[in-house]
């Protein structure tokens, strides 16, 4: 009589050769649980299991909140009862009022007082001026991500798509506007354009800093224009925009994504560094880096003019660099489950 193999025995292919254990039984002998999970459901997953992601996206949620609800902004009132602009006399020599209470790690609990960012040389609240000034620099981060991200995401995906004389055109210049260095291009235009508002500045911005998201959009689209789903939407007659918008630039979403992320982060840095020359944000309105460049002097005799606004800069480029750290990982195909 024929005896039927244990359960336990490996199998054999045709040549004889034992094959290991499956994937599944691999990961059930370690005790290990694997879902078959969408495309989107493994991005999310491995986003919210990234500790600097989630850190980041608390410290930018946190900073956002703080600047917006504390003095306002557009119709949303604000429940701090100080004005950036309001001027007043100098208390206690402008020291910040903030600080921890006697037995705080018992529940003493955080000392707010009238100025907790102290005062500057004409009785303004610091406070205020420093949520005012993050409020702005935000604005401007985020324009220019937008714009940059926009210009970038286009001039790369037509450059890629079409190559020859477009993409020698498209990308000579990108090497031009890589070759001027960002910081005299973003100066020159901060001259030509000091007055004329914060948004219209950060519109100007964004068209400086695109050259890098265009450069890895085009990479990704050399690789994709020769795929067969481009080559099928080519053989049904498909206009060329439509391939690229609707076919090949939803599959680099991903790389979008992070370099958008970037290119925020850098935005910070650079109105931070334009603002510093005095090329930026022009008064009355204020920027982070222009408080820094206003109170510079101050640096050896009231310190904390110029560690507040530098403070909030670190805080907003670590957190969107680290969010960004975390869109990268959860879009990197080469990760392709996730455990419970």
């Amino acid at each position: 009589m024929t005896q039927n193999p244990p359960a336990s025995a490996p199998e054999k292919d045709p040549a004889g050769l034992r094959k290991g254990p499956p994937p599944e039984a691999a990961d059930a002998a370690q005790g290990m649980t694997v879902v078959a999970r969408s495309q989107g459901q493994l991005i999310r997953r491995r986003f919210f299991r990234h500790r600097g992601a989630l850190a980041g996206m608390a410290l930018l949620l946190f900073v956002v909140v703080l600047a917006i609800t504390s003095i306002g902004a557009g119709p949303i009132p604000g429940w701090w009862d100080k004005e950036p602009t309001a001027t007043g006399a100098v208390v206690n020599n402008g020291d910040p009022t903030l600080g921890l209470l006697p037995g705080f790690l018992g529940g003493g609990g955080i000392h707010w007082g009238e100025h907790p960012f102290g005062q500057d040389n004409i009785g303004r609240d610091y406070f205020a001026l420093t949520m005012r000034g993050t409020q702005v620099s935000l604005l401007i981060a985020i324009i220019v991500g937008l714009v940059a991200t926009i210009t970038g995401t286009v001039i790369g995906a037509t450059a890629g798509y079409f190559r020859g004389w477009t993409e020698a055109v498209l990308m000579r210049v990108t090497d031009v506007v890589i070759a001027i260095p960002t910081l005299l291009i973003a100066g020159l235009i901060g001259v030509i354009i000091a007055d004329k508002g914060v948004v219209l500045f950060a519109l100007f911005l964004g068209l400086v800093v695109w050259t890098q998201i265009a450069r890895l959009v085009r990479g990704e689209v050399l690789s994709l224009r020769e795929k067969e789903f481009v080559e099928a939407a080519r053989s049904v007659g498909t206009p060329s925009h439509r391939i690229i918008f609707k076919h090949i630039l939803p599959n680099t979403i991903g790389i979008i994504i992070v370099a958008a992320t970037l290119a925020i982060a850098s935005a910070v840095l650079l109105e931070s560094a334009l603002s510093f020359v005095g090329l930026g944000v022009q008064p009355p309105d204020t920027s982070l880096g222009r408080l820094i460049t206003d109170y510079r002097t101050a640096l050896t005799v009231r310190p904390w003019l110029f560690y507040w606004p530098g403070l909030f800069i670190v805080a907003i480029a670590l957190s969107v660099n680290f969010i960004g750290d975390g869109l990268r990982d959860a879009f990197d195909p080469r990760q392709t489950r996730v455990r419970d």
